[in-house]
């Protein structure tokens, strides 16, 4: 059997014609041992993504680090060494991960408008949205993967495909992998979560004439986002943080300073306007102009995909099933069970009110329904760490608030409810992209469609229970509001202001439209509205380091000697910032656990100890260290 892929994989050939890499004998890969694989690496990825994700608004895909350490794992462990029962692996932790990179988008907002969250509510909301998510992308399965084939790449399916051909080199990037936790589970214990000995962050501000905040958070796990996503996106994100920092901030600083007294910031009265702080300016308006910057992003993008909402569902309905496992008697039920459990979780986070409950879980249903469709379709096209997921949440969001305020349901405790609907689309959009994406690479492999689905529906509801517990476990401190907040939450904040300004009717417009205005701009210079304005909303310390870790991969790519030697080092680098990513948060997550239950105290590093110098040498190891072991195990696999 060749380690290959066959060119028909990538198209040239109808789909129902295709011949997958494994076309003999049986077609299943399932077994206990890949069950509780499978399980266990759901669980890490979704912890991992949730914390991660809401420190930094980036997610990471999990469907090629699963394939990887599965792959590992059941060559080293495994009675049955199968590919098939790698591709469940990769499948279920995609499922974790999906399930994260969906919920702390919406369902954080819920403390950030001083509600509390309920494990039961959110539970239902999510397991709803896994469920329905699925469901759909199973009816649309035979259009999406087998009759759009060639049509539709799926690039990131056929990535996580190739590696899981040529698995038997997966053993290099475990210990890449190894080696990144190990590099990210010591620095994050040494500084903020465990021991807190050293100071990680190096920070300047200046409170005079030119106002001016500038910071660097040594993160390993921010790093190891970096180099994943590479200098564009890390490039676009830090131009966004300037011209928050060093732009507007500085300008409405000015300004303000010339004022008189008596004038007191809008959301605090207590402080008067010619006399505001860094942290008063960037806490009260710049961070109102980010989130029109990011709903300006999102209404665009939504705007965009209408040409592609209304192709998918055409074509959907249009296309004919020859295929009579299209809509499997599972996939049916899994579907049907989606729909009742969203009017039960609609009927328990309503609070008594039978029409909000059936209104709201109806249009919920429809906006789902809709996206899940263009979800599973754009993971084709662009694949799902490039999912326009805020977009889609946004708009969706945005229609059932307007239906709140044409029923009268104004207060906070209606603004929870809105959220957890809001909790029940965004998971369907995401779980809709990521089961797509795992049984394309079933398809092309030579998987069992109805095994993946279950395979992956019961990682998903693992990754429910994970991400619930984790945002409960870390509410105290996603709940923090002022300057240096440990988790910046810019999805969640943005739909957060979104809805309690539109249903309160005090959202600060002028500085929304503005906002708005300067995401057009970016717009028309063709540049990714959102990325800009994620940089713009996220703190500079959390920008500054993810673009070191670009710098880091571009230095990499430059000192290679040749293409292959290039992209032997950049595997081996994406390999280990995995492992910095998993080993930050992973530790961090830890670390927060143990402060919780009172095993460690609160403890604030002294002496140089606290100082810039050592956040510059903490900073240095951690670049240092990240670089030797690629360099290393380049050369040597380059021979």
């Amino acid at each position: 059997m060749d380690k290959k892929l066959s060119k028909d994989a990538y198209g040239g050939v109808p789909g129902k014609d295709y011949v997958p890499y494994i076309s003999n004998g049986s077609n299943s890969g399932g077994n206990w041992f890949v069950i509780i694989l499978g399980i266990f690496l759901a669980a890490l990825f979704a912890a991992s993504t949730a914390y991660s994700g809401m420190k930094s608004g980036l997610t990471v895909a999990a469907g090629i680090p699963g394939a990887i350490i599965g792959s590992a794992f059941i060559a080293a462990f495994a009675k049955q060494k199968s590919i098939l029962g790698k591709n469940l692996v990769q499948g279920m932790s995609s499922g974790g991960e999906a399930v994260a990179s969906g919920i702390i988008f919406v369902l954080p907002a819920v403390l950030l408008i001083g509600g509390k969250i309920s494990f039961l509510q959110s539970f239902a909301v999510g397991v709803a949205g896994v469920l329905f998510g699925i469901g759909i992308a199973s009816i649309v399965h035979n259009y999406l993967i087998v009759q759009e084939h060639g049509e539709l790449m799926y690039p990131e399916s056929m990535a996580i495909s190739e590696t899981l051909v040529a698995s038997e080199g997966a053993r290099e990037s475990v210990i890449n992998m190894g080696i990144g936790f190990g590099i990210g589970g010591v620095l994050t214990v040494l500084t903020s979560s465990f021991l807190n000995v050293a100071n990680n962050v190096i920070s300047y501000v200046n409170e005079t004439f030119f106002k001016f905040k500038f910071e660097v958070e040594g993160s390993p796990l921010l790093l190891g986002i970096g180099f994943i996503v590479g200098m564009k996106v890390s490039l676009i994100m830090f131009v966004g943080s300037i011209l928050a920092n060093f732009a507007i901030l500085p300008l409405i600083g000015y300004f303000a300073g010339l004022g008189g007294g008596g004038a007191t910031v809008w959301n605090n009265p207590s402080v008067a306007i010619n006399l505001m702080q860094v942290s008063d300016i960037s806490g009260s308006y710049v961070k109102y102009i980010g989130a029109g910057m990011m709903l300006s992003g999102g209404l665009i993008g939504a705007i965009k995909l209408m040409p592609t909402i209304v192709v998918s569902v055409k074509k959907t309905f249009n296309a004919k099933s020859s295929n009579s496992a299209e809509s499997s008697f599972l996939g049916n039920l899994i579907l049907v069970g989606g729909v009742i459990i969203c009017f039960v979780a609609g009927f328990l986070i309503s609070g008594g009110n039978i029409l909000m409950a059936i209104i709201a879980s109806i249009l919920s249903l429809i906006l789902a329904f809709l996206f899940v469709i263009v979800s599973g379709r754009l993971a084709g096209v662009i694949g799902c760490s490039n999912l326009p997921v805020s977009g889609m949440t946004i708009a969706s969001l945005v229609l059932v608030t307007l239906l709140f305020v044409v029923m009268g349901w104004r207060s906070p405790e209606n603004n929870k409810s809105l959220l957890l609907f809001g909790t029940f689309i965004v998971t369907a959009i995401s779980i809709g992209g990521g089961y797509s994406q795992s049984q394309k690479v079933g398809f092309i492999i030579g998987g069992n469609k109805n095994e993946m689905q279950k395979y992956f529906a019961i990682a998903a509801l693992v990754g429910v229970t994970v991400v619930v517990g984790t945002i409960m476990l870390l509410s105290s401190k996603l709940a923090m509001t002022g300057d240096n907040v440990p988790f910046a939450l810019p999805q969640a904040n943005l739909m957060s202001t979104l809805t309690s300004g539109i249903l309160s009717g005090e959202l600060p417009w002028v500085m929304i439209i503005i906002g708005a205005v300067i995401g057009f701009v970016i717009f028309l210079l063709k540049l990714p509205v959102m990325t800009v304005a994620i940089g713009f909303y996220l703190p500079l310390s959390t920008t500054s380091i993810i673009l070191i870790g670009a710098l880091v991969r571009l230095f990499i790519e430059k000192t290679s000697k040749s293409p292959a030697e290039k992209d032997i080092k950049v595997s081996n680098g994406i390999s280990l910032s995995a492992g910095l990513v998993a080993g930050g948060s992973i530790l961090g997550l830890v670390g927060i656990i143990l402060h919780v239950s009172g095993v460690l105290k609160e403890t604030v590093p002294s002496g140089f100890a606290s100082s810039n110098g050592m956040a510059f040498i903490m900073l240095a190891v951690l670049v240092v260290v990240t670089i030797i072991p690629i360099l290393r195990s380049k050369v040597k696999d380059a021979k």
